[in-house]
């Protein structure tokens, strides 16, 4: 995806993913000071991790406490997170205005972190739904200590009292997923709980692989709205590329070679 968005864009850079073991963590970012790199992406186990290692973090990164994305100034580092912007982007596509809406987000790691702190944002209603409660109460707790309205977020144990008002329904867990721990199953629900998310409600799943969950094929044989968590992937890429360039990011090549790279790994 950015190897397409930088030949596009006629940006002479690089896209190569490392293995950084966390012991080497410090060294690998101590390194992007002294090198030419524009910046960098930050993945899974390292994302709060480095935005305790860069020079300044940016109102999202601080909010959510996580670093996607890492942009070179000099010497200097600072800290984004565009997983939070990406996923409103996302719902764009989607045709959902979160404002003043009422959202059930399923999960509560650093994935839901960054879209209750969009939601919030956007003037939405959320309940944070874990089967570890006190984990769900603790990610609330840290976005309301960082800014967010309070009282705009709760937590709850169970999906299926908050379903009937819910506009719309956002998975953030691995559940689904192809590989995973549990690729069949439905994520903190059963079919017939689903039944009771309101006509026109909207479905997010964040999963990108396979590209229809249970999850939203179980939603879209109920006439609503869905979308997997390739819009979301799409965007934090481009809100990502042009924190690096300062360049408006070719989206539509970014798409086309996230969608390629896709259809070409196995499901």
């Amino acid at each position: 995806m950015h190897d397409a968005a930088f030949a596009a864009a006629g940006v002479p850079a690089r896209y190569a993913a490392l293995d950084v073991p966390p012991a080497e963590l410090a060294a690998a970012v101590a390194r992007l000071r002294a090198a030419p790199y524009l910046g960098a992406n930050v993945s899974v186990p390292h994302k709060e991790a480095v935005a305790r290692l860069v020079d300044e973090l940016t109102g999202a990164a601080r909010a959510v406490g996580a670093v996607n994305t890492v942009v070179r100034h000099g010497a200097r580092l600072v800290g984004h997170n565009t997983d939070a912007p990406g996923f409103l982007r996302g719902l764009a596509e989607l045709g959902f205005d979160p404002a003043g809406a009422g959202c059930l987000v399923l999960g509560a790691g650093g994935a839901a972190r960054a879209v209750v702190w969009a939601l919030l944002g956007a003037g939405a209603r959320v309940v944070v739904v874990n089967r570890d409660a006190a984990r769900a109460e603790r990610l609330v707790a840290d976005l309301e200590a960082a800014g967010a309205p309070a009282g705009r977020a709760t937590a709850a144990p169970t999906a299926a009292p908050h379903l009937p008002a819910a506009r719309l329904l956002v998975n953030t867990t691995s559940v689904g997923m192809a590989g995973g721990p549990d690729p069949d199953g439905l994520p903190l629900l059963t079919p017939a709980q689903l039944a009771a998310l309101p006509a026109g409600a909207g479905v997010v799943d964040l999963v990108y692989r396979p590209a229809l969950t249970p999850l939203l094929r179980a939603a879209a044989a109920r006439g609503h709205a869905t979308q997997n968590g390739l819009p979301m992937l799409l965007w934090q890429g481009a809100l990502a590329f042009e924190a690096w360039t300062g360049r408006p990011a070719p989206a539509a090549v970014m798409r086309e070679a996230l969608e390629r790279g896709l259809a070409g790994s196995p499901a």
